[in-house]
């Protein structure tokens, strides 16, 4: 009967370790992009600098999370000038704020491969809880974890209020993480 037990108790830590894993984004194959209307036309843009760690536990989702960070310095719209006028302190303050940093405090499977997350968005020095979607689907060796959501850019007084610039900002997410 103890030995029945001990491998019993054995098996389900393997089984638990088996579906808990500790991930780290791949940059090369990740994508961090935002669109913002200015002047009545979306500008695209990205950050690269991806760092972090997921952690996805396949038995319970409640027990996965994640902390990853991009480089705000390596802001991108293809605009050198416009790149430039972000890092300033009017806009992102990057010699202040080098990093935004999203970390979660809870994900909840929804159906399928869809999971809900609340998180804390830190960027330009000011925290805030967000919510949103994202679909993980393994891949890869890892997963490939995917999101859309919206933010207002004065929350984090990220630039001024302006008649040419929106309010909103969507982000796009596209994650590849791995051992």
């Amino acid at each position: 009967m103890g030995k029945t037990m001990l491998l019993l108790i054995a098996a389900v830590i393997c089984n638990n370790v088996l579906q808990a894993q500790s991930l780290k984004p791949v940059e090369a194959e990740s994508k961090v992009g935002f669109v913002i209307k200015n002047m009545g036309v979306d500008v695209d843009g990205s950050f690269q600098g991806l760092k972090g760690m997921i952690h996805v536990n396949t038995a319970d989702w409640s027990k996965s999370s994640f902390d990853v960070t991009v480089d705000v310095n390596t802001v991108n719209t293809n605009i050198q000038r416009r790149d430039n006028h972000l890092k300033q302190a009017d806009f992102f303050d990057a010699a202040q704020y080098p990093e935004i940093r999203i970390q979660s405090t809870r994900i909840l499977p929804k159906q399928g491969n869809i999971y809900y997350a609340e998180a804390m968005l830190t960027m330009h020095g000011i925290s805030k809880a967000i919510k949103f979607d994202f679909i993980a689907k393994p891949a890869d060796g890892g997963y490939l974890f995917t999101a859309n959501f919206s933010l207002n850019r004065l929350d984090y007084k990220i630039g001024r209020s302006s008649i040419t610039m929106a309010d909103k900002v969507t982000v796009m997410l596209s994650v590849l993480a791995k051992k």
